[in-house]
């Protein structure tokens, strides 16, 4: 599903939300009600435009990991993308490209999908930066939902937005050229981004921005010298479940 607005006398429109998932054909029409109920009741707005599609999956999805979950103690935006930065040099993301990463996230331009940045020489790499790369395809194996929303009820955060964001997350961390990705919701009143990669899990961040603010994106790190073209066709074309292989840290 896909919400919008256009701006008026521009041909430019805001993006509103955004969701999609795997589902069995016996789900599909509560799915999509729900989807269409987000779409409308969205604090970034009413949308003048909702587009959803549903098509059959002809191949079974990879079944992929699941990323363990973490949440780091951060208390304001300024002690939250300090926490972002030393996470990705950690992560060999060299200073220039994690500081363009930033740049992605707080800047007034808003992209529809994800900007795709060398780990190494801080370059965009996304063949429209305008449009970016949006991971599709995806969703929660069945036999992993219920264990899945105990872990995640645990820990107080058993959320929609937790749910698919660590669907997501898992997906693009299971691509041998991404190093790590980080995200901060455009969504004005929630205040919580992540730094994700297989060896720091989807570890989520507190406070990264002020209540209010529609600032926000969404950043792959490439490996140097990686197929660009093939990674796009996985984030956006290849089916996944995620599936829980093991135990979950209690952090």
């Amino acid at each position: 599903m896909r919400a919008a607005r256009k701006i008026e006398n521009k041909q430019a429109e805001v993006h509103i939300s955004g969701a999609e998932t795997i589902c069995e054909r016996k789900d599909i029409d509560r799915t999509a009600s729900g989807f269409i109920h987000r779409a409308l009741t969205h604090p970034r707005g009413w949308p003048d435009r909702i587009i959803v599609t549903i098509e059959q999956l002809y191949e079974p999805p990879l079944l992929i990991p699941m990323l363990p979950v973490r949440t780091a103690d951060t208390s304001d935006p300024e002690q939250a993308l300090q926490m972002v930065l030393d996470t990705l040099l950690r992560l060999d993301v060299s200073r220039k490209a994690a500081v363009n990463a930033m740049k992605v996230l707080t800047g007034k331009r808003q992209m529809r999908g994800a900007a795709i940045i060398d780990a190494s020489s801080g370059k965009r790499c996304e063949p429209d930066s305008l449009r970016g790369v949006r991971v599709s395809r995806l969703g929660v194996d069945a036999n992993a939902r219920s264990s899945l929303a105990r872990m995640l009820s645990r820990r107080g955060i058993n959320t929609e937005t937790v749910r698919e964001a660590l669907t997501l997350a898992s997906k693009v961390a299971a691509h041998p050229s991404i190093i790590a990705e980080v995200c901060m919701s455009d969504d004005p009143d929630y205040t919580t981004g992540y730094v994700a990669a297989p060896s720091v899990g989807y570890l989520r961040i507190p406070n990264m921005k002020l209540m209010g603010s529609s600032h926000g994106g969404r950043v792959f790190f490439l490996k140097p010298g990686a197929d660009v073209e093939k990674m796009i066709e996985y984030l956006e074309r290849k089916a996944v479940l995620m599936e829980i292989r093991n135990p979950q840290p209690r952090t």
